[in-house]
């Protein structure tokens, strides 16, 4: 090849970061721009619903925060999950890319080893001017795509702090703290749930550090009752 030196060794490369979405609509980066293929990459995923049967597994490129924004390459459904509360099932995701440009990615439920996969080739249709308009286009919004990024992943935070809490209210230990410490956790709840809204994480995440400090003696007497349940009628040497 013309302007090569000799001995160079000529690499392939992948072309625009390949991923997956996750909850909320964040892009999880697998496989990075111009990484020297074939390669690979795993991740674990969880389900963020009690009970959740499937899990949508959306494949996109690009370089961008938030899924919607990159382009779409393939969508298949884990099923048939078993039913775990929320946050318990262990979906194992893996991209493998070969030395031909093809994708294989795969699914698989480390508790039934259920497994889905498909295959898509992610260069397929796209040209080095549309290649060079998606790296110009992050650069150009990378730090509106981070703010949004950094909001989305907030809230979703929040999401789990609250629904905790709330069960909380009804836990036996919510009896065992003082009307004062009653009023601080509502009130912190009170005023999550409000900046939950607002366009801005630093207060959510403000917000949540106010309601874990006002909840954390109630977590404390939840955590005792759990372990001395889980210890109640064993030997010592069980345990």
């Amino acid at each position: 090849l013309a302007g090569v030196e000799p001995g160079m060794l000529l690499l392939d490369v992948t072309p625009p970061s390949l991923g997956s979405e996750t909850m909320g609509g964040v892009v999880s980066r697998l496989i990075p721009r111009n990484s020297t293929i074939p390669a690979s990459a795993t991740e674990v995923l969880t389900t963020g619903v009690d009970g959740q049967r499937n899990v949508l597994i959306h494949v996109v490129q690009g370089e961008r925060e938030m899924a919607a924004d990159n382009r779409s390459l393939a969508r298949f459904d884990l099923k048939d999950i078993p039913p775990m509360p929320a946050g318990m099932p262990r979906i194992e995701v893996r991209f493998l890319i070969d030395a031909n440009g093809i994708l294989q990615v795969s699914a698989r439920d480390l508790h039934t080893e259920r497994e889905q996969s498909i295959e898509v080739k992610p260069s397929y249709g796209l040209t080095d001017e549309q290649v060079e308009a998606m790296i110009g286009e992050s650069v150009a919004r990378a730090e509106e795509d981070f703010r949004r990024r950094q909001l989305v992943e907030a809230r979703l935070e929040a999401d789990t702090i609250l629904a905790a809490t709330e069960k909380a209210l009804n836990h036996d230990a919510w009896f065992e703290i003082t009307e004062e410490e009653h009023q601080a956790i509502t009130l912190a709840l009170n005023e999550l749930r409000l900046a939950y809204y607002a366009d801005d994480h630093l207060l959510i995440r403000r917000q949540m550090d106010k309601l874990n400090q006002a909840a954390l003696r109630l977590a404390t007497l939840m955590m005792e009752t759990a372990v001395k349940s889980a210890l109640e009628g064993k030997d010592v040497r069980e345990v």
